[in-house]
């Protein structure tokens, strides 16, 4: 994990970000004075000179002086759903909340992971998120990282991700480590 206490940057060129927690793309203007959060699941948390908070794409990490990021790839077709699951989860384990610096799994966000073996060949993933605020724009955000990160996995035909709020998210469905790292026990 990567949460810097960063000296402030200047955007060396226009970049696209999306706005947290709203989940709208705002564009950053070259010059922008920004400040990094946090570098994690292959996004870069930034604070913008005027407090906002934004998502920047591991893509766009030139822009800060830093090298593009990648999130760990599964290199194997793994033989059985058992395996496929196992990776899924570890998947899942690289997608963050970009305000707090705590993958989407250890959060206690994911609450439903299914592998199926889909007739015509590989594997079909449904996955059911929830958000640790109802009103969060970032539902869209975290579903597309987690369907493009679940697509890397060989052997993945379909990937379905579905926002859910029932059972509402509280603080007791993480795990002991991330309330740990979070200072919360």
């Amino acid at each position: 994990m990567n949460v810097y206490p960063s000296s402030p940057v200047t955007l060396s060129r226009e970049c696209q970000a999306i706005q947290i927690p709203s989940g709208e793309s705002v564009a950053l203007p070259a010059g922008t004075q920004v400040w990094v959060m946090q570098s994690l699941g292959g996004t870069y948390t930034l604070m913008t000179e005027r407090r906002q908070m934004v998502r920047l794409a591991g893509k766009d990490a030139d822009a800060i002086g830093r090298g593009p990021t990648a999130a760990p790839q599964a290199e194997a077709r793994p033989a059985t759903p058992e395996a496929v699951e196992k990776l899924v989860w570890d998947q899942l384990k690289t997608c963050f909340d970009p305000e707090i610096p705590v993958n989407i799994v250890d959060l206690g966000l994911v609450y439903h992971c299914q592998v199926a073996p889909l007739p015509e060949g590989g594997y079909g993933v449904g996955v059911k998120f929830t958000l640790t605020a109802p009103g969060c724009g970032m539902g869209e955000v975290l579903k597309t990282d987690i369907q493009n990160k679940i697509r890397d996995i060989p052997g993945i035909k379909e990937v379905a991700a579905e926002v859910v709020f029932d059972p509402p998210w509280s603080r007791e469905m993480m795990s002991e480590a991330a309330r740990l790292q979070l200072g919360l026990v």
